[in-house]
């Protein structure tokens, strides 16, 4: 018997590629590579599953939470880019509420896991709220650079960007509501994807400090190239 979350994320998996061909009958480039971007990220937790037990002979089970939310944030960004960014203006809020929520629910329970000496009983402690939402501000903050990276790169280039940055003032409310679903999930002690890291604690701990480092340092670069490029057009 199908359960009622796959069939949840069949739906939103043929929404996200309805949306796709909508965006490519419009001729909106933008929006079909957001969307074929969101298709493929939806589809990504059963593909590992597959892959590692087809190469490793090793079973992963990520569950039905971590593909529906995948795909859920996914449409509603897909969505936003066909106009609803422009044309409701919380839309936008909605997005990054949900998407930093699901980063969020991912680095609360990758923390508890790999640390469970700061980790607390029932309520966490101030140091696992701490990681949560830094972690999630910082990953806020490495996605806006993409978006004005993109931004530079269609002004050089004269093409339409993949990622559309709308001014400042929206980046500090997305950054702003980014904290809000961290703090979402920290209030709510949301430890649904607990069980799905504790299967490979090891690698968890390893992407954590590897997507740290990643963060970091190319925040620092894109940071530097959008500044090299203000600087340019002055």
């Amino acid at each position: 018997m199908v359960s009622s979350t796959a069939i949840a994320v069949f739906l939103l998996q043929s929404a996200i590629f309805a949306l796709f061909v909508v965006a490519v009958r419009r001729r909106n480039a933008a929006a079909a590579i957001n969307a074929l971007g969101a298709f493929v990220l939806a589809l990504l937790p059963v593909v590992v599953e597959i892959v590692l037990q087809a190469i490793l002979a090793r079973s992963v089970v990520f569950g039905p939470l971590l593909p529906v939310w995948l795909a859920a944030a996914g449409f509603l960004h897909s969505l936003g880019m066909l106009g609803l960014y422009e044309s409701t203006w919380w839309w936008d809020h909605l997005t990054h509420t949900v998407s930093a929520a699901l980063v969020a629910a991912l680095l609360y329970a990758s923390v508890i896991v790999t640390r469970p000496e700061i980790a607390g009983v029932g309520n966490s402690s101030g140091m696992v709220v701490t990681v949560t939402v830094v972690f999630t501000f910082a990953i806020g903050v490495f996605w806006e650079l993409i978006e004005l990276v993109a931004r530079e790169v269609g002004e050089r280039f004269a093409i339409e960007p993949v990622l559309i940055h709308y001014g400042w003032r929206d980046t500090a409310a997305d950054l702003g509501f980014d904290v809000v679903g961290a703090l979402l999930i920290i209030g709510a002690d949301l430890r649904i994807f607990v069980p799905v890291v504790e299967q490979f604690p090891g690698v968890t701990e390893a992407v954590l400090v590897g997507s740290g480092w990643i963060v970091f340092v190319g925040s620092v670069l894109m940071a530097l190239l959008v500044g090299l490029g203000s600087s340019m057009r002055s």
